[in-house]
């Protein structure tokens, strides 16, 4: 893993045989700034929205994220694709939330197509706690959880450009998503009981 470089990753990472996608395509991969055309296909949940902040929110019904601990080796991070919204910061495996599809669904589902991990049943792991950022008709809810095995990250979708456990004290040494940035102390205060 590179924390100083925000570039840094293989373009060719993107797993192709999860995807479909031909290695054509990968000039639209996680380091390219254009919007790949072979994502999957779109979801109910996918859209902006204005949230009541006057800012455009991703997830017509919300949003969910995993922040995932392995206490031997830290926070599974994502390094965000270039085209991406914040591209090429750092954040937690998440996304938009389908229509009547729980935030903890939602986030585990997310993180199983973006790296991987945890199991697709959500086997492996122990919800610790959620937090919500709820800006009245829109929210994003990050679900904390504590594997209870060892998961290999596996970039599994083209929104990344490489996936890394962090220490927790070395957080605050990635160029984070603004989001991420902001509630980062709440999260870290709710995950303290847990450590």
């Amino acid at each position: 893993m590179s924390l100083s470089d925000p570039n840094a990753g293989d373009q060719n990472a993107y797993t192709h045989e999860r995807s479909g996608a031909s290695r054509d395509e990968t000039a639209y991969g996680p380091n390219s700034k254009d919007l790949p055309d072979y994502l999957p296909p779109r979801r109910s949940g996918d859209g902006w929205t204005l949230g009541s902040d006057g800012q455009k929110h991703w997830g017509l019904n919300g949003a969910a994220g995993l922040m995932l601990l392995d206490p031997a080796q830290g926070i599974l991070m994502q390094h965000r694709a270039l085209w991406s919204v914040e591209g090429g910061t750092w954040g937690f495996p998440g996304g938009a939330r389908d229509l009547g599809e729980s935030a903890l669904d939602a986030a585990i589902r997310e993180s199983w197509e973006e790296a991987g991990v945890p199991d697709s049943d959500a086997s492996g792991i122990e919800v610790l706690e959620t937090h919500v950022l709820d800006l009245g008709d829109w929210s994003y809810t990050t679900v904390i959880a504590r594997a209870v095995r060892h998961f290999e990250p596996v970039i599994s979708d083209p929104e990344s450009i490489e996936l890394a456990w962090v220490p927790i004290d070395r957080l605050t040494d990635l160029k984070l998503h603004s989001g991420v940035a902001a509630s980062l102390p709440e999260l870290l205060e709710l995950l303290r009981p847990y450590l």
